[in-house]
Order: C-alpha cells, then structure tokens, then sequence
C-alpha cells in the first residue's frame, strides 16, 4: 500500500482555512505569511500565486460563481450527507457540540454555520486537532466529493480544474483514504447530488461566505 508523505496536518489546515475563504484585501495581504507557513506545500502553490496576480474583483466573483452558486461545491459539510433535510439541523448541532467539548463556543453572530469547512479547519489548526479530524472523517465522502467538483471544474477558457481545487487535495492528504462504504457515497453524490427536500428548511440554507469565528468561553 502506498505510504503517505508526512505532513504538518495544523499548518496545511491553518492555511487552507484561510485560502477556502472568501477573497479580501486582508486574504490577499497574508499570503506571504500563508506561504511560509506550508513552504513546500506543493498542492496550495498554484492557489496562492492565482490569488497573488489576479485583481480582487475578477477573484471575488469567481469564488462566488463556484462555492455559493454551484451545488457539489458547497464548502458546508453537512449538506452532503443531508442536503436541504430536517435532519441537517440535528447534525449542525453536533459539530457545535464537538466545540464545545474542546472549550469554545461558536459564535452565532457571524451569521455562519458550524460545518464550513474553514471552521473545522480553524478548528483543528487552533484549538483540538483530533475532534476535527472526527468531524472532517465523519464527512469524508463529502470531503471527496468537493475534492472531484473542483477538480473537474469547467473554466470559462475551456481549461478544467478550479484554482480550489489544490487546497482540497491538501486538506485530503492529510485524512485517511477512502473506504470501500466511502467511496460508495461519493460515487452516490457524483450520480445523485445530496438529497433534497423543500419544506421546514428555515435557516439551514446555505448561508453568505463569512470569515469563521470561534470565540473562547471565559
């Protein structure tokens, strides 16, 4: 079985978490600091210089285009396994528990939910690595599946793969591989989409990229 490079799992998260997000001035001002933090890193290389020389506007809409427009490229990760279903809400619950088993508390007033993948990221870089890693594990054929949208993204030159598409091969490098039930899931996902339904879905929709924010309990 092939082995797996050794990765510093807190740094890959610490930067993908703040590359998945929403481009601002202040994104584009840290990359420096982002690429020294994952030097080497030779799946985010191509993200950074895309976010490095391309004007902030033209990368504003191309994100949105992609994440908030595009189904199979939803950043939440419980939208995979639940799509628009009552049962979403039980299972954006339990990602609040997991923080507040580790001692923080999610901050409502972002507006935000718990299950974007830069808070789980942020997460795990910052405050318990391990419960992350369950709750990143516990949605890894959603994971996947994001992984295969980004990567067989239509640009509008024609060229496939969307400049997301490294970080997710980096957050992937760093999780176990897939299952054979896994990897049943994600062919699913690819064939079906995530599941659908249309009534008493208030405030589970997806929501307004926001920066993730977990506040710590005094």
């Amino acid at each position: 079985m092939r082995r797996r490079a050794r990765v510093d799992v807190r740094a890959v998260w610490a930067a993908c978490s703040v590359l998945l997000d929403y481009p601002t001035a202040g994104l584009v001002d840290s990359l420096d600091d982002v690429e020294a933090l994952v030097a080497g890193e030779r799946h985010l290389a191509g993200l950074v210089t895309h976010l490095r020389t391309r004007a902030l506007p033209e990368l504003q809409a191309e994100y949105v285009a992609t994440f908030d427009h595009t189904r199979k490229c939803a950043l939440y990760l419980t939208y995979f396994a639940y799509g628009d279903t009552r049962r979403r809400g039980q299972a954006l619950v339990r990602f609040k528990e997991a923080y507040r088993e580790a001692g923080v508390a999610w901050d409502e007033s972002t507006g935000e939910l718990p299950d974007h993948l830069c808070a789980v990221l942020q997460f795990g870089a910052t405050v318990d690595v391990d419960r992350a890693r369950r709750l990143l594990t516990d949605h890894r054929a959603g994971v996947e599946m994001l992984r295969l949208a980004l990567t067989s993204w239509r640009n509008d030159d024609g060229s496939t793969g969307s400049p997301w598409a490294g970080a997710l091969d980096a957050v992937c490098a760093t999780l176990p591989e897939l299952r054979g039930d896994e990897a049943d899931a994600v062919r699913r996902l690819v064939e079906q989409g995530p599941p659908a339904e249309e009534v008493g879905l208030d405030g589970y929709g997806p929501a307004l990229i926001a920066p993730a924010t977990l506040s710590v309990r005094s």
